[in-house]
């Protein structure tokens, strides 16, 4: 409120007895003015806190858009155009890359079921691969690498074991092959918590790294502290 507004205000508020206005200086009237205004009857249709807030960012939004726009090659259509060429971008880059990885710390376990033998877990796959179900076809014969190492002791049995893990530590007995494990377990995880999809070339891959696992002779270090197969 104007310093005006305050002191007439004011001088309608302090009157004599008689009705005759009193002039009073203008500092005690702007100071009688705010009291009565800061009486809650006043403020009872103001907007809380949160309406304050969105209103000052619409205000912000609004403002930086016509910024944007003022500065855009052809003004606002500019802009429009500028925005459908990022959501392009970004569309296709999403396409590209497929949906991103699980979060640190939300990983699922290698196997879901109760335990299975390697067999078991390569007849399903075979299964699978028969019907064309390649993302189901890979994740079990992923599953069966992995158990496979555990029979033959080149892993210890752990429930709860990542792909990734399994990979990791199945590389140091069979370093000749560490590379192949760790796509096999990034093609599993993009398979299972990445929306990818498998198809025929993928289960060969995996195919073929569980038959030449089978005969691969692990690399065990010696008491020297040399290597020895």
């Amino acid at each position: 409120m104007s310093t005006t507004g305050g002191t007439a205000l004011a001088r309608q508020l302090i009157r004599a007895d008689d009705g005759i206005p009193v002039d009073t200086p203008r500092v005690p009237a702007r100071e009688a003015a705010e009291r009565e205004l800061s009486r809650p009857m006043y403020h009872e249709n103001d907007p809380n806190l949160l309406q304050r807030a969105l209103n000052r960012f619409w205000e912000w939004v609004g403002d930086l858009f016509d910024s944007a726009s003022g500065a855009a090659p052809g003004g606002p259509l500019g802009l429009v155009v500028i925005a459908l060429i990022i959501v392009a971008l970004f569309a296709a880059l999403w396409w590209r890359l497929g949906t991103p990885r699980r979060i640190p710390g939300t990983e699922r376990t290698l196997f879901d079921e109760g335990p299975r033998s390697a067999a078991e877990h390569r007849t399903t796959a075979d299964t699978h691969a028969a019907a064309g179900r390649w993302n189901q076809a890979a994740q079990e014969r992923m599953r069966a690498i992995v158990r496979s190492l555990e029979e033959r002791a080149l892993l210890d049995p752990r429930p709860g074991r990542t792909a990734d893990e399994a990979a990791s530590e199945a590389g140091r007995p069979l370093p000749g092959h560490a590379a192949r494990l760790r796509t096999a377990a990034r093609e599993f995880d993009d398979i299972t918590y990445g929306g990818r999809t498998a198809d025929e070339e993928t289960y060969r891959r995996l195919s073929t790294l569980d038959l030449d696992l089978e005969s691969a002779k692990p690399q065990l270090s010696t008491a020297s502290g040399g290597t020895a197969e």
